[in-house]
C-alpha cells in the first residue's frame, strides 16, 4: 500500500472545503434551530409541531406525490431502457436518446411547469388540438394542476432519470445466462422470471428510492404549475421562512428536518440495494 502524499491531500482540500461549508455547516445550522424556540432557549416544540393536522396532511400528500411519480417513473423508464439497452435499436437512435434523457433528466422548475401549460394547460396546444377532434380532456375531469396532473409534470424529468441510473444494471445482464437457461428449455418469460428479474431487483428497488427521493424535495414545478394551492412540504416550509402570515423560521428548520431525514432513510436504502445488485453483477 502506497503512502498518501501531500499533494494527494492537497488535492482533496477543495471538497473537504466545499462539503463544511454547503453540507455540515447549513445542517448543523438547521439541527439546531429546529430544537430552538425564538427567544433562543431549547425546546420539543418545534418538533412536535410536525404533528399538527395540516403539517402531517402536506407530509403525507409529499409521500403519496412521490410515491406516484416514482412508481409510474420506474415502470415506464424501465420499459423504456429495456427497449434502449436490449431491444437492438439503431446506434444512433440509443445514442440521442440517452443524451436527451441526460437533458431532461435535470430539466425542472418554471421551464418545465411553462412547457406543460403550454402543452396541456386549458388552452395548451394538445389540449386545444384534442378539444377541435372533440376529445376535452378537462370536461373528463383531467386537470394539470391536480395530483396526476403534477404526476404527468413529474415524469418528463423522472421517466430519464430511471433510464439513466438502470441502464448499466441492464448491460449487467450476462449474455451467457440467457444462455443457459435456454439450454436447460426456459423461454423468454421463464428466464425474465427466475433469472432477469432476481438480478435486476435490488437495482429497480433501489431506483425507485432514488425517484422518490428526487421528488420529495421537488419545489420550483410545484410552486411555478399551482402558486401555493397545493400544499406540500417544499412549499409548507417555503410559508414558514419566508412567508408573512405563516411566518415561523424555527417550525420551518424543524419541517426541513423531517425532510432530510426522509431523504437520508431513502438514500441509505438506495445505497443497500445497490451496493446488493452490484454483489450480483461482480
Amino acid at each position: 500500500m502506497q503512502p498518501i502524499s501531500r499533494m494527494s491531500w492537497l488535492g482533496v482540500l477543495p471538497w473537504f472545503g466545499f462539503t463544511l461549508l454547503f453540507l455540515i455547516a447549513p445542517m448543523s445550522y438547521l439541527i439546531l434551530g429546529a430544537f430552538q424556540s425564538p427567544e433562543g432557549g431549547l425546546t420539543l416544540a418545534n418538533m412536535a409541531g410536525l404533528s399538527a393536522p395540516d403539517i402531517a396532511a402536506s407530509f403525507w400528500l409529499s409521500i403519496r406525490l412521490s410515491l406516484a411519480s416514482a412508481l409510474v417513473g420506474t415502470v415506464t423508464g424501465l420499459l423504456l431502457a429495456h427497449a434502449v439497452v436490449l431491444g437492438g435499436l439503431p446506434i444512433w437512435l440509443r445514442r440521442a436518446i440517452t443524451a436527451f434523457c441526460g437533458v431532461a433528466s435535470n430539466f425542472a422548475g418554471v421551464p418545465l411547469a411553462f412547457a406543460f401549460i403550454a402543452t396541456l394547460g386549458r388552452l395548451g396546444l394538445v389540449t386545444v388540438l384534442l378539444k377541435s377532434l372533440g376529445l376535452d380532456l378537462y370536461a373528463m375531469g383531467f386537470s394539470l394542476f391536480s395530483f396526476w396532473g403534477l404526476t404527468l409534470t413529474y415524469l418528463y424529468f423522472q421517466m430519464p432519470l430511471m433510464l439513466l441510473v438502470i441502464t448499466p444494471a441492464l448491460e449487467g445482464l450476462r449474455p451467457e445466462w440467457r444462455e443457459a437457461a435456454e439450454s436447460l428449455g426456459a423461454d423468454g418469460a421463464q428466464y425474465w422470471l427466475r433469472v432477469g428479474a432476481p438480478v435486476l431487483a435490488p437495482s429497480v428497488l433501489g431506483c425507485f428510492l432514488l425517484l422518490f427521493a428526487n421528488a420529495f424535495g421537488t419545489l420550483a414545478t410545484i410552486i411555478a404549475l399551482t402558486g401555493s394551492n397545493f400544499s406540500v412540504v417544499p412549499i409548507l416550509l417555503f410559508q414558514q421562512i419566508r412567508g408573512n402570515v405563516l411566518y415561523n423560521p424555527n417550525l420551518g428548520y424543524a419541517l426541513a428536518l423531517g425532510m432530510v431525514l426522509i431523504m437520508v432513510v431513502s438514500n441509505l436504502l438506495y445505497l443497500a440495494l445497490r451496493a446488493r445488485a452490484e454483489r450480483w453483477q461482480k
